[in-house]
């Protein structure tokens, strides 16, 4: 009969990482974390990049215009996001580590042309394509680590993983702070072209997954989009498809509108315009270190307790955290303090991504994995853009933005009904 102090002593030992799988997954981690950078980086210089490119273009900078313009760029940039599912059958076909680097060479090279950008329209395309790539990285970076780290580590590492977008967000606000500030918007684009070395460094000295290798040298080849969609993937493509999209709704109502909220609180509070807009930079800081630390839980969570309980209690969360923030904190005399302490909670839960890192892979066989979790990531955003698109007009029309928000929360109250129709992959290893 095994010991309590041998069962300790197994609990404690993990199976090593060697040099590639270590290599591999700072690679994934990296452009995951200059994904995020990337993503903040168009936001933080959206308004005098416009100033300038808008007169160049023949349209007056009028503050209608710039909102109009942003608008127009940030759709035709979630719409290049959500085309990225060209890169899954792609890296089932060709490899992990090569598509990747593909990914990052891909929207590195097209942010750092938006430096050039001579008129709103050069600036679109770059964007569009730019979009193109980022939307790829997260299905790849995914899957390679789900399939090259040993099956103890797996799960923890999609944790670990999931933390590097929301680096990314710091690092782009520290690279504004310092070169934003003194160089201006077209310098930080440069800035966004460093990935180009991390898809050089993947490609170089790092190996495809065994996994892969095997299903490659064993696999008749078909088209992998037709197959998660016939009879034997059909219904987990289209779940994880509606999970995905309430998560990706979730993510972008906080995320656009939080600031936006915390500068109208501050402001009610008695702030001058600059002490809002660093209180909105230090609730951006929170609200990330909150997610960070609701990704690292996640996965001893979801060993635990298995991947749907987990879900579901991350999306009860969420639920209750967006209620809680701009359903009545934001109505609140003095809710300022009410609605970032309420912004960590729904950071933490918004950790919830981390389990997709984790819990797609486990779906699908090797030869379509990545194929599934890129058409899944996707869709999802298709999906999620209509309808923060919708918020938006909401919010115009309400003249509010609390109420708009909140009513989010009800998409999180339908995935709870949807989670059970997920299969249960705890305790399964990852299938070949």
């Amino acid at each position: 009969m095994t010991s309590i102090t041998d069962r300790a002593h197994v609990a404690r030992h993990r199976t090593p990482l060697n040099r590639s799988q270590i290599a591999g997954f700072w690679g994934a981690w990296a452009g995951w974390t200059l994904d995020g950078m990337d993503s903040f980086i168009y936001a933080l210089v959206l308004t005098p990049a416009l100033t300038e490119l808008l007169p160049r273009s023949g349209y007056a900078a009028t503050p209608a215009n710039v909102g109009l313009a942003g608008s127009i760029l940030f759709a035709l940039f979630l719409i290049g996001w959500g085309l990225s599912f060209i890169w899954g059958p792609l890296a089932d076909r060709f490899g992990r580590t090569k598509v990747l680097a593909g990914t990052i060479f891909t929207f590195a090279i097209f942010t750092g042309l938006s430096a050039t950008a001579h008129n709103v329209w050069e600036l679109a395309i770059f964007r569009f394509i730019a979009g193109v790539g980022i939307g790829g990285e997260w299905a790849l970076a995914g899957t390679y680590v789900a399939e090259a780290w040993p099956e103890d580590r797996r799960k923890m590492g999609a944790g670990y993983l999931q933390t590097g977008y929301y680096a990314g967000f710091f690092l782009a606000a520290a690279l504004n702070y310092t070169i934003g500030v003194h160089y201006g918007w077209r310098a930080m684009f440069l800035t966004g072209a460093v990935p180009v070395v991390v898809a050089i460094l993947i490609l170089l000295r790092v190996k495809e997954p065994e996994k892969w290798q095997k299903a490659e040298a064993s696999t008749v080849h078909r088209k992998p989009l037709r197959e998660i969609l016939g009879p034997v993937y059909r219904r987990r493509t289209w779940v994880a498809c509606a999970l995905l999209t309430i998560a990706i709704i979730g993510l972008w109502a906080g995320a656009v509108y939080e600031p936006s909220a915390v500068i109208q609180l501050a402001t009610r509070a008695g702030m001058a315009r600059p002490d809002a807009i660093r209180t909105a930079s230090i609730a951006t800081g929170l609200l990330s270190i909150s997610t960070v630390l609701g990704c690292l839980a996640l996965p001893p969570l979801a060993e635990r307790i298995g991947r749907k309980k987990t879900l579901a209690i991350y999306f009860a969360g969420m639920a209750v955290a967006i209620v809680g923030s701009f359903g009545w904190s934001f109505y609140m005399p003095n809710g300022l303090v009410p609605f970032i302490a309420w912004l960590c909670v729904l950071g933490f839960f918004g950790g919830n991504f981390a389990l997709f890192s984790l819990w797609l892979p486990e779906q699908f066989e090797t030869r379509v994995r990545a194929t599934a979790f890129a058409f899944c990531t996707s869709f999802g955003r298709f999906v999620g853009a209509g309808v923060n698109f919708l918020l938006g007009a909401a919010v115009l029309n309400m003249h509010t933005l609390g109420i708009p928000v909140a009513l989010t929360a009800l998409a999180f109250v339908v995935g709870l009904f949807i989670i059970p129709f997920a299969p249960e992959t705890k305790g399964e290893v990852l299938p070949q």
